[in-house]
């Protein structure tokens, strides 16, 4: 048996910038020079579903984590964490080492450090304030709504996990200081 028994848990973006909001991607479809040195390493990968992608679509507006935050979406984000949940414990209980999950710090989902925040609501009309609503919108230091939810589901099944995360606003600086932990 060659296996590693090293897995990663990742956002999944970082494997399929298709699923980003239009405009948002800035890689072509994986985010290679992360990927590349974990593969290399032995590092076995889980993919995390993408909320945004799964309930709202490829065509989707760009929201905000308020946007998220309703009941309905957390409901929706713990069905499609439980799957996930039952292969870590699978994993753990059968002598895996899951060192990490990697997010994306500035989505209202999958951050970990940072995320957007901003008052958007109503009909995009001709009353609508664009400069208005766009200049509402702020980085805060909390996680996403997706991630809050994984939180809970790892604390309530005794579950830790590293988490570190991408910062597209300075992608190398991280994916340094990511793969300097991990490797």
């Amino acid at each position: 048996m060659n296996r590693s028994k090293k897995i990663i848990l990742l956002s999944h973006c970082i494997l399929n910038s298709n699923a980003k909001v239009y405009a948002l991607a800035n890689y072509k479809g994986c985010f290679a020079e992360l990927i590349t040195p974990l593969c290399d390493k032995g590092y076995g990968i889980l993919q995390l579903p993408c909320p945004e992608m799964l309930t709202c679509g490829v065509n989707r507006w760009g929201m905000v984590k308020e946007q998220y935050e309703a009941p309905i979406y957390k409901e929706q984000y713990k069905k499609m964490l439980l799957p996930i949940i039952n292969q870590i414990i699978d994993y753990k209980n059968n002598g895996y080492e899951i060192k990490a999950c990697i997010g994306i710090d500035g989505s209202p989902n999958c951050g970990i450090k940072k995320t957007c925040r901003a008052n958007w609501k109503g009909e995009i009309d001709k009353s609508f304030d664009l400069e208005k609503n766009l200049n509402s919108l702020q980085m805060v230091n909390e996680a996403g709504v997706f991630m809050e939810v994984f939180f809970e589901l790892l604390k309530k099944n005794n579950l830790e996990i590293s988490f570190f995360a991408l910062n597209e606003e300075n992608p190398t600086a991280s994916v340094e200081a990511i793969l300097k932990e991990l490797l």
